[in-house]
């Protein structure tokens, strides 16, 4: 297929897995958040093949059987340091981009540990956050420009979404 028509399929389909990202950050509660993960990543897993980003194939895939195993509560320490280690290997295996194509290796190594460590809304809404940073860097760098806005967007509803959450918090603990 010609570039360009790639890159305009790619950007569709990456527009569709926005949707999903944006809802994880929208919600409060950690087992939907994780189930719009899983969309989010299994989406972008099948747009990356138009942008010819093999490290964003592999990445996304493994983030997506990692988001399922969060979605059912069957991620252990042994399946999480196998989604790293897996990561690292296959996603070094595929890189074409360089440091660009380590960003994705970076990144799900960043929110696999997130998945494991941290099981309360505000600290998973934070290793979202910090990871559509990431995220945002890569997709800039591939062109895949819907992505990028996608996850600007994302970025600032998680803000909004995290500050909202801690000012309902303390309200709570003043009115109890």
């Amino acid at each position: 297929m010609d570039w360009a028509i790639n890159l305009v399929i790619g950007n569709i389909i990456s527009l569709i897995a926005g949707i999903f990202i944006i809802l994880s950050m929208w919600v409060n509660d950690e087992k939907k958040a994780y189930f719009y993960q899983f969309l989010n990543a299994f989406i972008l897993m099948i747009s990356s093949v138009f942008f010819f980003s093999w490290t964003g194939v592999v990445t996304m895939a493994i983030a997506a059987s990692r988001n399922l195993m969060v979605y059912y509560d069957r991620l252990t320490m042994k399946w999480t340091v196998f989604f790293i280690i897996l990561s690292v290997i296959l996603g070094v295996a595929v890189n074409t981009l360089g440091f660009v194509g380590l960003l994705p290796i970076i990144a799900i190594i960043q929110i696999t540990l997130c998945n494991y460590y941290l099981k309360t809304i505000k600290p998973i809404k934070t290793s979202f956050i910090v990871n559509s940073g990431i995220y945002i860097v890569y997709f800039l760098a591939i062109l895949d420009f819907s992505s990028a806005a996608i996850e600007s967007i994302t970025a600032l509803i998680g803000v909004v979404s995290l500050i909202k959450l801690i000012l309902d918090t303390k309200k709570e603990k003043k009115i109890n």
